[in-house]
């Protein structure tokens, strides 16, 4: 009888267990669907950026992989001039740009009336001088040509680095502003011919010798550090004025998304990136 009674209570508990057990694993079911449903998905912020090919576009490219860490999806938009760039920022079809140095940006907003500035400095490319016929500027004689960016700030910068070596004196106090009309006297009697900058290098088996942007030059596989006759050097005053900068809308310096753009262009591993890649035709500003 004892044992009977001990048979019917232990049924009863194993019973009551089950149910127990039955109820809680039937309220922690997920029905499907659930998770999805539940969580909130981690939101992507898309941002547009217009960069010229060489280097800078690769340069995002680099970037584009650490942005995803920080939920955003960096779409790069490429341009091969430096006219659409700004007008595209200041049109809102872009969130920045990452193509120019400050002269160039501040000469370009304010002939356009456009309202646009700057955060960080990435890097710097030397501009420099090439040419397919000559080893030194010496070697150039009268009625050569020498080509020159017709853009006002880079066509400055060529004249001051032709200036620098030697080959023409400028007017005094010109600086920035200079065009060939500043040229008060040549060593040698070469033509200074200004062409778009974008075209220099195609026209360098025309001319005696050609002052090229470095981002072009690289673009034509040319690399000032080994290819130019002579070339802007990385503590040069004029590697701390141009400097190329992300450029965006006046008052959106403080957008989380431009602030990730501008932590990750200045990280030691896009500076890897660029002394790796490059190897001195292009330098980190930081």
């Amino acid at each position: 009888m004892q044992i009977k009674k001990v048979l019917i209570l232990l049924l009863v508990l194993g019973l009551t267990t089950g149910l127990a057990v039955g109820c809680g694993g039937q309220d922690n079911e997920k029905t499907p669907g659930e998770d999805q449903q539940g969580a909130a998905k981690e939101e992507v912020t898309k941002l547009l950026v217009g960069a010229t090919p060489v280097p800078h576009a690769e340069i995002l490219q680099e970037a584009k992989k650490l942005l995803v860490d920080k939920g955003i999806e960096l779409e790069i938009i490429e341009f091969t001039d430096y006219v659409t760039p700004n007008k595209a920022l200041a049109n809102g079809d872009l969130d920045a740009n990452y193509f120019q140095h400050v002269p160039y940006l501040d000469d370009f907003k304010e002939k356009n009336n456009l309202d646009l500035t700057h955060t960080v400095a990435v890097h710097f490319e030397p501009m420099g001088i090439y040419s397919q016929s000559i080893d030194s500027l010496d070697n150039l004689k009268d009625g050569d040509k020498v080509a020159v960016p017709n853009d006002p700030t880079n066509e400055a910068r060529a004249l001051l680095l032709l200036q620098d070596n030697g080959l023409i004196t400028l007017k005094e106090g010109v600086g920035m502003e200079a065009t060939k009309q500043d040229i008060e006297s040549k060593k040698i009697d070469v033509e200074i011919v200004e062409l778009e900058a974008a075209q220099i290098p195609r026209s360098l088996g025309d001319v005696g010798a050609a002052v090229i942007n470095g981002n072009y030059a690289i673009d034509a596989g040319l690399n000032p550090a080994t290819d130019a006759i002579t070339a802007e050097t990385k503590d040069s005053l004029a590697a701390q004025t141009y400097g190329n900068v992300v450029a965006i809308r006046t008052g959106e310096e403080n957008r989380e998304e431009i602030k990730a753009l501008d932590e990750v262009l200045t990280s030691p591993e896009i500076k890897q990136f660029i002394e790796d890649k490059y190897r001195g035709a292009v330098v980190p500003m930081f």
